[in-house]
């Protein structure tokens, strides 16, 4: 046999020894006996059974591990939100009885996946088809819906199952839309021909070489009218052979880019080859007797019309990817059948999907808004997302981050306005690093990294999985090109010095000060964030690593990828585990999964929000080589995605309340649109319009930006003092409430009730705020209070004063409270100003409530609460106190005196502190508190906005050009 049929028949044996193992486990009834050793037992059986006739060596630890792992995930719980107007009941087990693509699907699942990640699949794939109508209805139907995953978290397998699913329903035509580019149409293709065909397709469209789900049950004789080839999408040429559709057939499924040229192209065929009456009131073809089920990859891009004009590489307009046409061809595909359903996938909960309710139009029908449900997905343990790979934001600053980024300032001089790569140039730059044809020390480390990372991987037994790096660095083509050549030299230069032993020392000692330096502590801290179960296996020695050095670099090949098909197809490849630099761009962008990443250098390009999405691809699974991964990236594109993650958790969250009470999608976007959070992305996609609406109602602005001048913080802490002083004594001071047996105490704290909200409009109009302040702005808030004011809301408040902290500093008397030790936040300061992550403590926000009314805000919290691993922070065992969002939604519900905004002031220590815990002024010569403050606005049926100028110009400094 040749070496890459050994490797293929070696993998098929382990493959079918997990397999096998895993059923005998499976079939234990009492779950308490799974432990380590009962696995191994088992794994010794099933290699018994397939190595009788001669012996195999087959590396049985790295089964049992895998096996361990499996058996200890879980899942979380989906969300569903829904509109059942027109909707029949329709899914029951009887119509489940004799599913075959399904029990073809879930079996191949459980060749790779734990029995807990199928159930949650099969469970999530469940509720969402049951929201779409029953195919043998035949009156006309229409279903629209969306279904948000977490970022790589596997919302393919999801919508496989589903079309799985769907297909044994009796829904006759599938179509996928998958991607703007070949190489990500063609990767759906081959998941589709896995988990749906089982078999390859072939370039005249006959069905080749059985796949995937057709080890587990018989050819089902699934119709596919794209192939996995560059050139498989359907077009008009391809549209002359197929004549029509039976009712009777297999179902038929489609794999299209959303292109202009494509959907054209499936639409008239649609309209000429398959439709079968005609609407009487406009004379529009149509299909009525076969029902469709329209599955949108990644929803949020380009089929959504924003009405922005798309344009290509060389900043020309790009017909082919404009979001109205592609928009318009969607609905009217849509739109020729009486029975259909849509189904969009995205990652991004603020998908512009909730901002643009585009109305019907009598040529497209209606637009794509989810009018008939939104449904969260939650993802298995041992996902690694924006939670993990961030931490959480608490008081004190992040906390639990994964020690995985390294920072890059090296790729561009902020004085001379040049370097290696500027975060804008054109697509003529020449990248020389201090003049020289090379790449800068940054991405030198990184490659090192990523070749340290491959010889560890090998040594641990993962030899035969791939392992990627991805280097985006510019969109523009000819850039890639000249940037894939200068890391081809590198690589080329340490296989020569290393295999040849030619100048290998100065090399040998700058890895292993890598491996000193980086590897070994990072291994540990890693552990020390990790399950017992999700333990990275421990290092192997050095001199192991240098061994496997030559044949790891003999291995290692550089690619462009630059949207063909067999960037995605080379994977595929049986036997051939790749180990490779991916240098790209734009191309690059969504949904491409490159195999086992390992390494990935990443500077800003031009688009914020292309370039987040693109950061994506860090989340996902890492099994046994979390450790290993490393993100070089530059520090603004950190905080920013960690900016995006908390306002996706945020969104998250008020999804999470409003889906426990009953809101319809449509409720719930009007509610989305005017949501504070929502100051984050929206000046994103502000071409024409620089005013955003806004309501503060069930959110807490929290000032965590601020001037640094210290006239500003003279006026703010005088207007603190006046607010205090004109409110005469305090309800409480000094207080402890027991809150189910535990103790939550303001020491030194001070509480007021009943005051009047004309009180604290004056505050905040004697408070300057930082201009660029995304929610706490004084002057939108004091607006906001004043229109709630005129319906009768927001007229009573409680004012708390957090008086003590950690940090001792000088006295300062606010009334009769004097504060001798302050709080203390991490500030992070720059020139003229300074920051900080959160202010607000969440107990904080309970301060003014009686015990009756915190243990209905729990209950409400409760209520709303589903587990989920991959949401920040984790969720395993259920909240023991309310959240800040269960508060203001009990502040509205309880009425009465609850009913009330809270103003809670923090007078916070003025020091910087560095990392030998030393302190100095963040403003020279003030020494004196500096006065933030937050408020928590109870939630409210009255969606009053108030209209706030988005200053674009800072936004473009900061963030670079709009969408």
């Amino acid at each position: 046999m040749i070496v890459a049929e050994e490797i293929a028949a070696q993998n098929e044996l382990i493959e079918n020894v997990i397999a096998t193992a895993q059923r005998l486990i499976r079939a234990e009834k009492d779950k308490s006996k799974i432990t380590p050793v009962y696995i191994a037992a088992k794994v010794q059986k099933a290699v018994d059974m397939f190595t009788d006739d001669e012996p195999i060596v087959i590396d049985q630890q790295e089964i049992i591990s895998t096996l361990i792992q499996r058996f200890s995930h879980w899942m979380g719980k989906s969300t569903t939100m829904k509109d059942i107007t027109n909707h029949k009941d329709w899914l029951n087990a009887a119509r489940k009885k004799d599913w075959q693509y399904w029990r073809r699907y879930r079996d191949f699942q459980e060749s790779k996946l734990s029995d807990t990640v199928v159930d949650g699949l099969d469970e999530a794939t469940d509720s969402i088809l049951e929201l779409l109508e029953d195919p043998q209805r035949t009156d006309p139907w229409d279903r629209r819906g969306l279904v948000v995953g977490h970022v790589q978290s596997g919302k393919t397998s999801n919508y496989s199952g589903l079309i799985c699913k769907a297909a044994d329903a009796g829904y006759k035509i599938i179509i996928v839309l998958a991607g703007l580019h070949n190489n990500l149409r063609s990767q759906t293709q081959v998941r589709l021909e896995e988990s749906f065909l089982g078999y390859e397709t072939t370039l005249d469209r006959d069905p080749g070489l059985p796949i995937g789900v057709a080890e587990f049950g018989e050819d089902l004789k699934t119709n596919s009218a794209t192939t996995r080839a560059d050139n498989g999408d359907f077009s008009k040429a391809i549209a002359k052979h197929f004549h029509g559709i039976s009712p009777e057939e297999r179902p038929w499924l489609f794999v299209v880019k959303k292109q202009k040229t494509v959907l054209t192209a499936l639409l008239n065929w649609i309209q000429t080859r398959v439709a079968d009456a005609t609407d009487s009131e406009d004379g529009r073809k149509l299909v009525t007797k076969l029902p469709l089920l329209v599955i949108d990859d990644e929803a949020d891009n380009a089929s959504v019309d924003t009405g922005e004009q798309a344009f290509d590489e060389n900043d020309e307009p790009d017909e082919e990817h404009r979001p109205k046409a592609i928009n318009s061809l969607i609905r009217q595909v849509l739109h020729a059948f009486t029975r259909k359903a849509y189904v969009g996938y995205t990652a991004t909960p603020f998908a512009n999907i909730f901002i643009h309710q585009k109305g019907a139009t009598t040529k497209e029908g209606p637009d794509l808004f989810p009018k008939a449900f939104i449904i969260n997905l939650s993802a298995p343990s041992n996902y690694v997302g924006p939670a993990r790979m961030f931490g959480k934001v608490t008081k004190d600053g992040r906390q639990d981050v994964l020690p995985l980024s390294r920072d890059i300032e090296d790729t561009y001089d902020e004085e001379t306005r040049s370097g290696w790569m500027p975060p804008k140039h054109k697509k003529t730059h020449e990248p020389l690093y201090e003049g020289q044809e090379t790449v800068p020390p940054s991405l030198h480390e990184a490659i090192q990294a990523f070749v340290l990372a491959c010889a560890v991987r090998e040594l641990r037994g993962q030899g035969k999985q791939h392992s990627s790096m991805l280097v985006h660095v510019t969109r523009y083509v000819d850039v890639q090109n000249h940037v894939k050549v200068q890391v081809e030299e590198v690589v080329r230069r340490m296989r020569q010095r290393i295999v040849r032993g030619t100048d290998s020392d100065a090399l040998l000692v700058q890895l292993h000060d890598l491996w000193e330096n980086d590897f070994i502590p990072t291994r540990d801290e890693v552990a020390a964030l990790s399950t017992k179960e999700e333990q990275p296996p421990v290092l192997p020695l050095w001199d192991e690593v240098v061994a496997a050095l030559p044949n790891v670099l003999a291995d290692i090949q550089v690619r462009s990828i630059n949207g063909t098909a067999k960037d995605a197809l080379d994977y595929a490849t049986p036997g051939a585990a790749l180990k490779v630099i991916a240098v790209g761009g734009d191309k690059l962008a969504r949904g491409l999964t490159l195999e086992g990443l390992c390494g990935s250098y990443f500077v800003r390009t031009t688009k914020m929000y292309d370039t987040l999405m693109q950061m994506g691809r860090w989340f996902g699974y890492r099994p046994g080589y979390l450790d290993l991964c490393r993100l070089y990236t530059s520090p603004d594109l950190i905080n920013w995605f960690e900016h995006i993650a908390d306002a996706s958790e945020e969104l998250r969250e008020e999804f999470d309340f409003m889906a426990q009470t009953g809101l319809t999608p449509e409720q719930y976007g009007l509610r989305v649109k005017s949501h504070e959070v929502l100051t984050v992305t929206s000046p994103m996609k502000m071409r024409n319009s620089q005013t955003l609406s806004l309501s503060y109602s069930g959110t807490r602005p929290q000032t965590i930006l601020f001037h640094r001048d210290k006239k500003i913080h003279e006026a703010n802490l005088s207007a603190a003092e006046s607010l205090i002083s004109s409110l005469g004594a305090y309800a409480n001071h000094n207080f402890t409430y027991e809150r189910n047996g535990v103790a939550h105490s303001w020491s030194n704290g001070g509480l007021w009730k009943d005051v009047d909200a004309s009180k604290i409009l004056k505050f905040l109009e004697d408070y300057t705020t930082h201009p660029n302040a995304t929610s706490a702005k004084a002057s939108v808030l004091a607006d906001f209070i004043s229109k709630m004011l005129d319906i009768g809301q927001l007229k009573k408040w409680s004012v708390g004063l957090i008086g003590s902290g950690s940090i001792e500093g000088t006295p300062h008397k606010f009334g009769e409270i004097e504060v001798k030790t302050f709080p203390m936040r991490k500030f992070d300061a720059s020139d003229n100003k300074f920051s900080i992550k959160v202010l607000t403590d969440p107990k904080d926000e309970g301060m003014d409530l009686e015990d009756n009314q915190w243990r209905r805000a729990l209950d409400l919290t409760l209520a709303a609460w589903k587990p989920d691993p991959a949401r920040s922070p984790p969720r395993i065992d259920p909240p023991t106190e309310p959240s800040g969002k269960g508060i203001r939604e009990a502040r509205k519900l309880i009425g009465g005196d609850a009913d009330r905004g809270l103003l809670l002031l923090y007078p916070l220590a003025p020091y910087l502190i560095d990392e030998n815990k030393d302190k100095s002024l963040v403003i020279q010569d003030w020494e004196k508190p500096i006065m933030a403050f937050s408020i928590a606005f109870p939630s409210s049926d009255n969606t009053i906005t108030v209209s706030y100028e988005v200053n674009l110009l800072y936004w473009m400094q900061e963030y670079g050009p709009a969408e």
